[in-house]
């Protein structure tokens, strides 16, 4: 009977880790299964590009069945529903069709090695609405109901002022949480908005949206120097953001926020980008130990801390180092040095030699305010500690970042065609996706 290893999650870190144990695993003896519940792979962090209509996600999305084709691996579609650790099963949920019919029964997976690496979910933090009347930026599916929902409003703005240039019509955009996401899609939707002019909307530019960033902490941007966030909160003031930090939001209704000082803040489109924590269901995963954030519990080795079959990586487990005072942080980074460790001690787990301790590297972190600036710190000894840089040097280190993780997923040689394939793609394809 082969061995199965069974990756749940196909996001920055799974998917890198099935490539690398198909291509070194994927033989006769060994069976690699990737179950996700997406058909297509899209890198997190362009999702605020994808939102705005600044990227096509249909040309940079990865399908995971031709993926695994290549790579050695199979994929089954799926979401994860639980696990059966002392059958070593994966229960995965039942597929059904857009009207609710079961097309596939609730089914399971057997495994001899488990990674669980399913991401984050948003984190409303309990406040009452959110989840009935915000807009989330999670997956591929929100981000294009985001800019439909965006277009919308934009003719509906646009109708206006043809049929009566004075009319006081605009595009309120109310966008709760001042971390990477919020503010990086605040400065997108400017850049979408300044070129919609160019795509039949004639009378709209730039000073008809309005858009405000609340974030409840002191400031925003909290992972960046406190001088590269104010340059990028000056930025986007700049831009016609406003900015309200310390602002707590206590309600979300049908189209308002009120905050804790007594505010209404109304808009169109209501967003919430405030803080992660890990899906629900990894809370009863079969006794395995959880954070109340539904984040797994891991080793210094990425195990689960009560099964060693069992290993976590990414946004969905908590791992704090020893000494350490916080946690690993939820970035892309960290789930590629995470799938890196997996690997290898999945494979020192077969082979029956010593495993190796996580160790974190903090590269720094980069925000992009689309094409008006970048901002962000480099860590490193290349650098002698931390690097606060801005502009073009910020810019082309934070596109470097996305090419990194080209290379990850589809190995060198392709992974070099499609950065090249991109750069002749800027040139021809159009500046935003409409549809």
């Amino acid at each position: 009977m082969k061995t199965q290893i069974v990756v749940v999650g196909g996001g920055a870190g799974g998917l890198e880790l099935v490539r690398k144990l198909g291509a070194k695993l994927g033989q006769e003896s060994f069976d690699v299964i990737l179950v996700e519940r997406n058909r297509t792979h899209i890198w997190k962090p362009l999702l605020h590009e994808v939102a705005a209509g600044a990227l096509d996600a249909n040309m940079d999305e990865v399908g995971y069945g031709g993926h695994a084709n290549r790579w050695g691996y199979r994929f089954f579609f799926g979401a994860l529903e639980g696990i059966d650790r002392e059958a070593r099963q994966v229960i995965v949920a039942p597929i059904l069709d857009e009207n609710g019919a079961e097309l596939i029964a609730r089914h399971r997976i057997r495994y001899d090695y488990l990674v669980i690496a399913v991401g984050s979910v948003s984190n409303d933090f309990g406040t009452p609405g959110v989840a009935q009347h915000c807009l989330f930026l999670e997956d591929r599916q929100q981000a294009d109901r985001f800019r439909l929902k965006l277009l919308n409003h934009c003719l509906r703005v646009s109708r206006a002022l043809a049929a009566d240039p004075t009319a006081q019509a605009y595009v309120d955009v109310a966008i709760v949480g001042g971390g990477a996401t919020g503010v990086e899609l605040a400065a997108e939707l400017y850049n979408a908005a300044a070129a919609l002019k160019h795509y039949g909307l004639e009378v709209f530019d730039e000073r008809r949206l309005r858009v405000t960033l609340i974030e409840a902490g002191p400031r925003i941007l909290p992972a960046l120097p406190e001088s590269l966030a104010k340059a990028a909160r000056q930025e986007l003031t700049t831009l016609g953001v406003r900015v309200l930090e310390g602002t707590a939001v206590t309600e979300v209704t049908q189209g308002a926020m009120r905050t804790a000082g007594g505010e209404e803040i109304r808009a169109d489109m209501l967003v919430w980008a405030a803080g992660v924590r890990g899906p629900a269901m990894l809370q009863h995963m079969d006794g395995l130990e959880a954070t109340r954030n539904n984040q797994l519990v891991v080793l210094p080795t990425l195990q689960t801390t009560r099964d060693p079959r069992i290993f976590a990586i990414g946004d969905c487990c908590f791992f704090k180092p020893e000494g350490g005072d916080k946690p690993i942080p939820p970035r892309a980074q960290a789930a590629h040095q995470m799938a890196a460790t997996a690997l290898a001690n999945i494979i020192a787990l077969i082979q029956n030699d010593p495993l190796k301790p996580f160790v974190y590297q903090d590269r720094g972190s980069l925000v992009s305010l689309s094409r008006f600036s970048t901002v962000g710190s480099l860590m490193g000894n290349l650098v002698g500690g931390r690097m606060a840089i801005e502009g073009r040097l910020a810019r082309l280190v934070y596109l470097s970042l996305y090419n990194m993780h080209l290379l990850a997923i589809h190995g060198w040689l392709k992974g070099a065609a499609l950065i090249a394939l991109g750069h002749a793609n800027q040139v021809v394809r159009p500046k935003l996706k409409l549809h």
